[in-house]
């Protein structure tokens, strides 16, 4: 699905860097710094999509050659500790096309231009080889000072300040999720992405009442896999589908992120499930059939999407168990903060259906509805659970079900009866 992503981070020259060498490794080119008296080559690089240099209008033209666009950057600061170059890194939905993804790097770049008046250097990388496919993202190297007819003139203090730095970062980032969404409108997806934090995101949800979304998104962010951690976890997929196996992470961390992406996914597909019930029980009340009937093609309707989404003969609670099941702790192998974040949600979410303690809330995923009791106890000694009673519906012939379902309607006709003799007549005045 698509997520966002976008972080600025500055070229510092305090941290020994320079903007000449983060140009010329972006684009894969090379550059000679004329201030360092260092070559930059990086013509070996791969994975290079497009590159681009965007300018406000009446710039000099040299400003459109990267070498001397950047050299005349780093000439411009004289200080010891000074920002050369800033960086905005953007990750690029990879449900578009390449020409989707260039249109809106070059729109966002555009609005960098118009914004603040500096020059725009884009690089738009593919997916690397042996990693994530869907991976393409784009690096856009700004000046920090505005460019004009004569040159680099004076510096852009609005993204430098602490006042009003972040609230000009915020503001960009709503401006590419814009153009992000309406590129997968154009495309006729259904996902959109969104650069609001989660805490932010579930205010909204719970303000439109949709609790669903709000107890999805009450959760940590994701855990930063670090360049180490993501090499490793990287090379184990690749090599797990080589081998033709399942991928288990080789990491603490890679373990705390699979397990908390899984129990996404799952919550994902259990609110896909319910919708699909919900709409198919609605239509079919809306066409005469008894809450039975209803109900039963509603179950139909989940169970297929089942069939389709899932391994051959596994049910959905099944697989949730299995997520919730890997993300347990592992025998030495304590995880950041000793939190189990999929088991520790599922619980939570349970509890609140259940009104029992988390051990209770977890045992409903073997099948019963008494934690006292095991798979061993005899159906006669405990409450049958809601697995066993829609068995019981499922098992029962359909000339008994179609009479349980006119007794329903005829129950409800009676009810509606009783409640328009409660009302009595009505008199108008």
């Amino acid at each position: 699905m698509a997520s966002y992503h976008l972080s600025v981070k500055t070229i510092k020259r305090s941290a020994g860097r320079s903007s000449t060498a983060a140009a010329a490794y972006r684009a894969g080119e090379r550059i000679e710094c004329q201030r360092e008296g260092r070559l930059h080559d990086y013509t070996a690089k791969r994975g290079i999509a497009e590159t681009f240099i965007l300018t406000p209008e009446n710039a000099p033209s040299w400003a459109q050659d990267r070498s001397s666009l950047w050299n005349a950057a780093e000439e411009s600061e004289t200080r010891r500790n000074s920002v050369t170059a800033r960086e905005w890194e953007l990750a690029l939905p990879s449900e578009i096309s390449a020409e989707d993804r260039s249109q809106i790097t070059r729109q966002f770049a555009e609005e960098l231009v118009s914004r603040y008046g500096v020059a725009v250097d884009v690089a738009i990388h593919a997916p690397h080889r042996e990693g994530d496919q869907r991976n393409h993202h784009a690096h856009v190297l700004t000046t920090t000072r505005k460019l004009e007819p004569e040159g680099f003139t004076t510096k852009t203090r609005v993204l430098d300040s602490a006042k009003t730095g972040g609230v000009e970062i915020e503001q960009m980032r709503g401006v590419w999720a814009e153009l992000q969404n309406h590129a997968l409108e154009r495309v006729g997806e259904v996902e959109r992405v969104d650069h609001r934090s989660l805490e932010a995101q579930r205010e909204a949800a719970l303000e439109r009442g949709d609790a669903l979304s709000a107890e999805e998104l009450d959760r940590d962010p994701e855990l930063k896999l670090g360049p180490a951690a993501n090499s490793m976890e990287r090379r184990e997929k690749a090599a797990a589908e080589r081998e033709g196996r399942e991928y288990v992470p080789v990491t603490e961390r890679g373990a705390v992120v699979h397990a908390a992406r899984q129990a996404r996914a799952a919550f994902r597909e259990m609110r896909e499930r319910l919708d699909i019930a919900r709409e198919t029980y609605g239509a079919g009340r809306e066409a005469g059939q008894g809450r039975v009937s209803a109900g039963l093609a509603a179950l139909r309707a989940a169970a297929t999407k089942d069939r389709e989404a899932g391994r051959p003969g596994e049910d959905f609670r099944e697989r949730l168990a299995r997520v919730v099941g890997r993300s347990e702790d592992r025998v030495g192998a304590p995880k950041p903060d000793r939190r189990n974040y999929a088991r520790e949600r599922l619980k939570a979410i349970m509890e609140k259906d259940a009104g029992r303690d988390g051990q209770a809330a977890v045992h409903k995923l073997d099948g019963h509805s008494d934690p006292e009791l095991g798979e061993a106890a005899g159906r006669e000694d405990r409450k049958p659970s809601v697995n066993e009673r829609l068995k019981d519906v499922l098992n029962k012939p359909r000339e008994k079900l179609e009479i349980e379902d006119d007794r329903d309607q005829e129950k409800d006709q009676e009810v509606e009866k009783d409640r328009e003799i409660d009302r009595g007549p009505t008199h108008g005045f």
